[in-house]
């Protein structure tokens, strides 16, 4: 094998951008309540009536389609794990996904994925855009995209969370040129940002007082500078005053232990229970994070532990999302920057792949138990239309109902479309026109 299709180290780094600060202003939050079991009535009949919200799984590295939602049995490249059936009679699950495949009937699965890039430098970047073509600026990731086109619901939390391992703070790369105001809230280890309570020494009305006085130092500062900067400043304070008011969404010892079981206690059970209570609080756009799925070795035995690690969690979001009526406004989605070679290599692994791989969904006016596209009988192309990051973006922003007129960024008086203008919307997996 040529070890030049292997990863290097520094492909895998972490950004470690500061928070850019986290003291509070004035104005009140919104309260929610405590949130457990089921939300307060009044604000889960408005979050299930109008406000579309996403909750978006992102398994870096690459997970495997054969190991997952595409399998391939007795062929030459399908492994040593059986399919086994799901929900929806003749769509068969990975065996790994045993409790996902309960579900299939809420799912919405594309197997038919086609996208350019095989390395993690250039893929996460143009999967997470939404591959526009080049207009001399960055795009926005698309939680990024998410909080520009639709902004905070009516909770006032913010518009953009990022559950994921490691390191916390403001990050304001995923905005790209539309400014760091539209960049994400990152709790690191799904906990809340260092320093973010008011210290015991300072009492409400000092901290009020010291708030009254940074807005009008802010003021000063602002007139003289370009918006988008003083903005963001000010957006911080405000995100840390919303969570100063909300800390019960961190304490674990109000979520009930059945929930503990069914989620699981492995990182990625933890994050994603938390991004469910997220998107019950009131958040728009939750990303939700796992590393280490980038399988060039040993990728069976990588497999067997990861994708279990996402089934069981996975199964219970969809079920919670589904019993509380809430599936129909939030859009669940599951995905790498690309799939997995059908080839297994000499290190007993799989290599990138992003000819013919899989995304699964769920949820707002997406069909449920559908399978669009194929692959062909190895699973080594696809064997029928493709599909681009393109396609999905403007799927997305449909199941969204983000307006046609939203439909357009606005760079310094220049259009720019929200994705790639040659792509469209998959209209079959979709329940709106």
């Amino acid at each position: 094998m040529n070890n030049r299709s292997l990863c290097k180290p520094w492909e895998h780094r972490l950004s470690r951008r500061q928070l850019l600060g986290t003291a509070a202003t004035g104005g009140a939050a919104m309260g929610l309540g405590a949130l457990g079991g089921m939300l307060e009535p009044a604000i889960a009949d408005e979050l299930k009536k109008q406000e579309k919200q996403v909750i978006f799984i992102w398994m870096d590295g690459g997970i495997s389609q054969l190991e997952s939602w595409d399998p391939k049995p007795n062929t030459q490249f399908g492994g040593p794990f059986r399919p086994i059936p799901t929900s929806v009679p003749g769509v068969q699950f990975c065996e790994l996904l045993q409790h996902t495949a309960k579900h299939m009937d809420k799912l919405s699965l594309v197997r038919s994925v086609r996208t350019q890039d095989n390395s993690h430098s250039a893929g996460v970047g143009r999967i997470n855009r939404g591959d526009p073509k080049d207009r001399g600026v960055v795009y926005p990731y698309l939680g990024s995209a998410v909080s520009k086109l639709m902004g905070s619901t009516s909770s006032g939390l913010p518009p953009y969370v990022w559950v994921k391992p490691y390191s916390g703070g403001f990050k304001s790369f995923d905005a790209g040129f539309l400014g760091a105001k539209y960049g994400a809230l990152a709790l690191g280890d799904g906990q809340p940002p260092d320093n973010l309570l008011r210290h015991e020494s300072i009492s409400k009305e000092d901290d009020l007082a010291r708030n009254e006085l940074r807005l009008k130092f802010n003021r000063r500062y602002s007139e003289r500078r370009r918006k988008e900067f003083t903005d963001a400043n000010s957006y911080v304070y405000d995100v840390a005053h919303t969570l100063m008011e909300r800390m019960d969404l961190f304490d674990e010892s109000k979520v009930p232990k059945r929930d503990v079981e069914r989620y699981g206690t492995h990182d990625l059970g933890r994050h994603m229970l938390l991004g469910r209570r997220l998107i019950e609080a009131g958040v728009r756009f939750v990303k939700v994070n796992s590393y280490h799925w980038d399988s060039h070795g040993d990728n069976f035995n990588a497999s067997d532990s990861l994708v279990r690690q996402f089934d069981q969690p996975f199964a219970a979001l969809i079920e919670d999302l589904d019993e509380r009526g809430m599936l129909d406004n939030v859009l669940v989605i599951a995905m790498s920057e690309f799939g997995r070679t059908p080839k297994i290599n000499s290190h007993v692994g799989r290599d990138h792949w992003p000819e013919a791989w899989s995304v699964c969904m769920a949820g707002a006016n997406l069909h449920k138990g559908l399978v669009v596209g194929k692959t062909n009988n190895d699973g080594t192309f696809v064997d029928s239309e493709p599909y681009d990051i393109g396609h999905l973006f403007h799927t997305w922003f449909k199941a969204l109902e983000v307006p046609e007129e939203k439909m357009e960024y606005v760079n310094n008086g220049q259009p720019l479309p929200v994705a790639n203008e040659d792509c469209h919307a998959i209209k079959e997996i979709l329940s709106v026109g």
